[in-house]
């Protein structure tokens, strides 16, 4: 079995949690887990200056991530506290976001300390419940002169975070579709070829319903983040379509990797991360595209809960990320997308430093466009459509059937 830490990173978490956010997820509104709420009001200027106001560094923080999300030596912590003099407490406490969002809502709902200053969620159901409840700490941009600079222009307009209000990006990744040429015999290009009988049987699709409701949004024309439920309803017909004409040979969770390797599928929606470990470590030869009606970007968010003990501590570390240096330390151990577009010249600095096959992993990271997308990747780039309790019951109910059985 494959253990380069960014794959692991996903079998552990990422993935689950996609699923859950399907399955398990279904039916976890805003009183999910016991805990009750009403919607907050995003927040206005003087409420940002409010909360800031007469808050100071107080030289420690706590900050729960993910596992196997930063390299093994803490190299980027060690780094902050030598340049800042604020020690960090790194725990890898979270494996999924519902379990993790299970665990703090108690506690943010009574307004008790969940014990961390800077948590990583992904976007997705439980961002949207932390959001929605007053959670999280609205971020004063004036202290973070790293992020404006150098965040991507992609990541600014984030539909689930417009403004990033509340978050910046850990890290993302991409879904699109990942094929063997000498199997497909031909290029793929459209998300129109999972469908085509050519490959009847031979064809991969992912089981979680906010994965699979995306392609079968895009297939119909229909940009995800901008979906009704009527779109939803087209969407799963075209999907249901796919299926009873037995295209699919399997609706597979983070194991799609194996059958593609093995050719029990050609062609099949994947994860970015995925296939640049497997070719770089295990000499494959797939091709991962960005189909040309879209694909689907998720990203990591970094965020403060609002009852952070050390918030300025937390803020400082968030920026820190966003040094190019950082950066470039970050994407070269996880190999997943950065958001720092700057931190392409640096990894790509240290390749012509390194030596043997450290140098080769390196030009591999520096050149690739599934660590580092075009602008036309970009632009065809969409998140997952964000859903209230309401919605995201009658969206699971479209979507969930199909992968069932």
């Amino acid at each position: 079995m494959n253990t380069n830490p960014a794959l692991l990173r996903g079998m552990t978490g990422r993935r689950d949690a996609l699923r859950l956010f399907g399955l398990a997820g279904a039916g976890l509104g805003l009183a999910a887990c016991g805990v009750k709420g009403q919607k907050a009001a995003p927040p206005k200027q003087n409420d940002v200056q409010k909360y800031w106001a007469g808050k100071t560094k107080k030289g420690h923080l706590n900050f729960a991530n993910w596992t196997l999300y930063i390299d093994k030596n803490r190299t980027p912590l060690k780094e902050f506290t030598r340049q800042t003099g604020i020690t960090v407490t790194y725990r890898e406490v979270i494996s999924d976001d519902p379990q993790w969002f299970g665990k703090i809502a108690p506690q943010l709902q009574a307004g008790q300390s969940i014990g961390y200053d800077l948590m990583v969620v992904t976007n997705g159901l439980e961002f949207t419940k932390l959001v929605e409840l007053g959670y999280l700490v609205p971020l004063d941009h004036s202290q973070m002169p790293n992020f404006t600079k150098n965040v991507g222009a992609a990541y600014k307009q984030e539909s689930f975070d417009k403004g990033n209000v509340y978050s910046v990006p850990y890290a993302t990744g991409l879904t699109g579709i990942a094929y063997d040429p000498s199997k497909t015999g031909r290029e793929i290009t459209s998300i129109q070829d999972l469908w085509d009988p050519k490959f009847k049987g031979k064809v991969g699709m992912m089981s979680d319903v906010q994965e699979i409701g995306n392609f079968g949004m895009f297939a119909v024309g229909v940009d995800p983040e901008k979906s009704t439920p009527d779109d939803w309803k087209k969407a799963g017909a075209r999907l249901q379509e796919q299926k009873d004409k037995g295209i699919v040979r399997k609706y597979y969770e983070n194991d799609y990797i194996d059958a593609l390797s093995r050719g029990d599928v050609w062609l099949t929606m994947a994860w970015s991360g995925d296939i640049f470990q497997q070719n770089l470590n295990e000499g494959s030869n797939l091709k991962f595209v960005i189909p040309k009606e879209g694909a689907t970007i998720w990203t990591d968010n970094m965020m403060i809960p609002k009852t952070a003990e050390n918030p300025v501590d937390a803020l400082m570390m968030m920026d820190f990320f966003y040094r190019p240096e950082i950066a470039a330390n970050l994407a070269e151990f996880i190999n997943y997308v950065t958001p720092v577009p700057a931190a392409k010249d640096v990894i790509a600095a240290d390749a012509a430093k390194a030596t043997g096959s450290k140098k080769k992993t390196l030009e591999s990271v520096a050149s690739s466009p599934l660590v580092f997308p075009t602008d036309a990747d970009y632009a065809r780039l969409r998140h997952y459509r964000s859903l209230t309790p309401a919605e995201e019951k009658d969206y699971t109910a479209v979507f969930q059937h199909i992968t069932a059985g």
